[in-house]
């Protein structure tokens, strides 16, 4: 009996320590994410961004990694960035006129003790990252995975070549971009051909000088440069966007705005506002907002394009979105009728060809030339620019995939879609201009005296070329005092009516 029970025990202990063995096993699994990931096999990608905060970090995880970590969990993402916006949130006033030079804290993400694997980067910073060597050339990896990329949007592969010496350093699964948009009864009414692909400037501000017709609340405009219009300064900058002009030199010393070539650009869109064939929105937004006479509130009257107001007009690839749920609205709303309408390319410049306006390349994904962990981060840049990813991301209504297959119009509608591939981005600006903007922050204001100054070339009052050599005068003498001081006041120069409506 006392050989019997001492077996008994030796047993309940065996299993015991077995159960114990069990459970601490599954309760490591579950720690670590279960399956082949458990444990010691489990891998940390690091993946950088440039700006972010912890709630930042979940809107990132769910557009592009949490499903990788599902499919691949002997994967542990974690999340860095190089900027943290909470961080900024506690600065002192003086602090905030130093801000940090993003792409040196880049550079640190990069080549720290603890660098990243993978940098999902601006367009704009990708040149001085090749150019510093701080990312892995992609090309030989594609190749060697057979990695198929014969059906991406092939200004957006050649937009990438193009700051990478012909070279692929960062892939991206998305891309913003543009279109002309034109209201097809408008072109009709007026008897005037409608605009269509690859036109240039001149021939397309021809065409809005043509459609424009009537006067006051009657008035049918040619064309808007952009969606929410203005005086016509600012949309300089989207217009001439291409032409990559400067307003003052790398230094940040001197004025570079009375030449040829800004002339011609005043002049264009001047004559535009001048002539009434683009909407002054400052002249008319009290009449947009008003219910039509005998008519009730609808939400689309402050939208020229779609109340019938504008002909042709640059919009991004969601007004597409938002033109869909106007034409839902029919019959639904009293005295509203969708527009009909289509897209073009947005019209070049004989100087770039092939080059528009508002189109981005985002979420540029390259991998550290220094990754600890190089293979895993080809493999994440591979799923994110899958056909797989790419057919998931087609369902956005705001960004378009990079992979033509899934690039088709949306919700049974019919439009020239190709419209939006066909153009590459403009070239990024200088990194010294960009540094410019942090180092002396009251540079704004060089630039605002411009305004006061185009909209006396809009009255007649000054030729543009008079106003830009006014510009330039009174803009040298305020960058003077900014090299003296550049966070210190600006006391404006005297003389002409940029600088009255400055001070007011």
């Amino acid at each position: 009996m006392e050989t019997m029970n001492k077996t008994d025990g030796k047993l309940r202990r065996s299993l015991l320590a077995m159960l114990t063995l069990v459970m601490l096993g599954s309760l490591l699994a579950a720690c670590s994410g279960g399956g082949e990931g458990s444990g010691a096999n489990t891998r940390v990608l690091r993946v950088g961004t440039l700006y972010g905060s912890p709630q930042d970090e979940v809107w990132f995880r769910q557009q592009y990694t949490d499903a990788y970590e599902l499919m691949n969990d002997n994967i542990q993402i974690e999340i860095v960035s190089a900027i943290d916006y909470n961080d900024q949130r506690f600065m002192t006033p003086e602090d905030q006129k130093k801000q940090p030079d993003v792409y040196e804290e880049l550079k640190k993400m990069l080549t720290g003790n603890n660098p990243v694997d993978v940098m999902v980067v601006d367009y704009n910073y990708l040149r001085r990252m090749v150019q510093d060597n701080l990312l892995l050339q992609l090309d030989t990896l594609i190749q060697k995975d057979k990695f198929d990329l014969s059906d991406y949007v092939p200004t957006v592969i050649e937009g990438i070549k193009a700051v990478g010496d012909g070279n692929l350093y960062a892939l991206t699964p998305t891309f913003s971009s543009s279109a002309l948009f034109y209201n097809k009864k408008l072109f009709a009414d007026a008897g005037v051909p409608v605009p269509t692909d690859d036109m240039f400037w001149p021939q397309v501000i021809d065409l809005a000088g043509r459609v424009a017709k009537g006067e006051g609340k009657d008035r049918k405009y040619g064309i808007s440069i952009n969606r929410w219009g203005g005086d016509g300064f600012y949309e300089i900058q989207t217009y001439a966007a291409p032409l990559q002009l400067k307003m003052y030199d790398d230094a940040g010393e001197k004025m570079l705005v009375n030449t040829p070539q800004w002339e011609k650009v005043w002049i264009d869109i001047a004559n535009l506002y001048k002539n009434k064939v683009a909407p002054n929105m400052n002249e008319i937004q009290i009449d947009m907002q008003a219910p039509k006479e005998g008519l009730p509130y609808n939400p689309y009257q402050g939208d020229l394009f779609m109340s019938g107001r504008v002909a042709m007009m640059i919009a991004e690839f969601g007004y597409v979105t938002e033109l869909a749920q106007a034409k839902e609205a029919e019959g639904k709303l009293e005295g509203f009728t969708p527009v009909d309408w289509d897209v073009v390319t947005v019209p070049q410049f004989e100087e770039a060809p092939g080059v528009g306006t508002m189109i981005g390349l985002n979420s540029l994904m390259g991998i550290n030339s220094k990754a600890p962990n190089p293979d895993d981060a080809w493999e994440f840049v591979k799923f994110m620019n899958s056909k797989e990813w790419a057919k998931l991301k087609s369902r956005s209504m705001w960004e378009m995939t990079a992979r033509k297959e899934f690039l088709k119009p949306k919700d049974g509608q019919s439009y020239n879609i190709d419209a939006f591939t066909k153009l590459k981005p403009v070239p990024p600006l200088s990194t010294d201009q960009e540094k410019l903007f942090r180092e002396k922050p009251n540079l704004w204001q060089v630039q605002n005296i411009g305004q006061p100054l185009f909209q006396e070339v809009i009255k007649g009052t000054k030729t543009a070329k008079e106003a830009l050599a006014l510009w330039e005068t009174q803009g040298n003498a305020m960058l003077q005092q900014i090299k003296t001081n550049p966070d210190g006041p600006i006391n404006p120069v005297e003389g002409g009516a940029a600088i009255d409506a400055y001070r007011k």
